[in-house]
């Protein structure tokens, strides 16, 4: 993620062969849906008199109070992090957040530098554009859409869940693959198991996997994570774990159907990161959250998971970024 600045900047170099790209489709191209944070496809939109669709990832909660708070500056007069303030009490009156639910650097009472400005730049782009696609639906964040389409804009366009779109896609034969034997004979058991997940992106530090690893073991639940060890150390650590817990529960070292494994009979929690895909596919299939967020826009999520919908536990304090969720 260090890179990540240096690496969306990048992109704006493609946009020449991506115009020469859209001058030679047949038919014509009619729309453009961007990553929110390649702005310069404004250009690209206006140049072919074509309307800009931006889609972030995130859902309309996250979304709306990022806004929030770069516009009305509600976090002005916290002395901590953990402070508490009302992000918008004339309209939600109930909700308070803290500077640790954000990313820094914009939890600061005054954020600037490259990446701020950065961020700048596309939502100005954002702002310019016809829509937000959203990957999400209007009856989960009701209050959160409505705000965003009355104050904010562009509007938003709930078009999820995206993964009910996946159940129904051609997939290749799961039953052989070994972590789906492992739920169907638990769910044949009547043991429930216990998901554990935490994405692609999040750099989880070898003692917060430790401590995991140690919760997972006392809890004497049935479990399958998915997670692919980072380093010899880390490897030789799994070994000697998984013979402790075998017959109860498996780490899965490579990708995994995440939608197939969420939408199985036998599993009954999910340990998630709350990236915003995650909450949707366990939501979808109607599986609780224990929440244990990282980074990016996770701790909203959490939040949002834990206290505005209640469909999970946070199981760190919310807001806090410092500490290790111990087993």
């Amino acid at each position: 993620m260090s890179c990540f600045l240096d690496f969306a900047k990048s992109a704006k170099f493609m946009q020449k062969n991506f115009e020469h790209a859209l001058e030679n489709l047949n038919p014509p191209v009619s729309a453009i849906i961007s990553d929110g944070f390649l702005g310069w496809t404004l250009q690209s939109a206006q140049r072919f008199s074509v309307p800009r669709f931006v889609f972030f990832g995130m859902g309309n909660f996250s979304c709306t109070m990022h806004q929030i708070l770069g516009r009305e500056n509600p976090h002005v007069g916290t002395v901590s992090l953990d402070e508490p303030f009302f992000i918008a009490p004339g309209y939600f009156p109930e909700l308070k957040l803290t500077r640790n639910d954000f990313e820094p650097p914009f939890n600061e009472i005054g954020p600037s530098g490259p990446f701020v400005d950065f961020m700048a730049e596309q939502i100005i782009s954002m702002a310019m554009s016809d829509g937000m696609i959203v990957n999400s639906f209007y009856e989960l964040e009701k209050c959160y859409v409505d705000y965003w389409n009355e104050k904010i804009g562009p509007k938003a366009f709930c078009v999820g869940p995206l993964c009910l779109a996946a159940q129904i896609s051609p997939s290749e034969n799961l039953e052989k693959l070994n972590y789906i034997n492992f739920l169907d004979e638990k769910l044949e058991n009547q043991e429930p198991v216990l998901y554990v997940a935490f994405g692609t992106q999040a750099e989880v530090s070898s003692e917060q996997i430790r401590e995991i690893a140690k919760g997972l073991e006392k809890s004497e639940v049935s479990f399958l994570w998915a997670l692919i060890p980072n380093g010899p150390g880390c490897i030789d650590f799994f070994q000697e774990f998984e013979e402790r817990v075998k017959n109860r529960g498996i780490v899965v070292k490579e990708w995994v159907d995440q939608v197939k494994i969420l939408g199985h009979g036998g599993v009954k929690g999910f340990l998630s990161h709350c990236g915003w895909n995650s909450v949707m596919e366990s939501i979808s299939a109607g599986v609780p959250i224990l929440a244990v967020p990282f980074m990016a826009e996770q701790h909203l999520n959490a939040r949002f998971v834990a206290e505005e919908i209640g469909v999970g536990l946070r199981l760190c304090r919310m807001g806090d970024r410092s500490g290790v969720c111990g087993g």
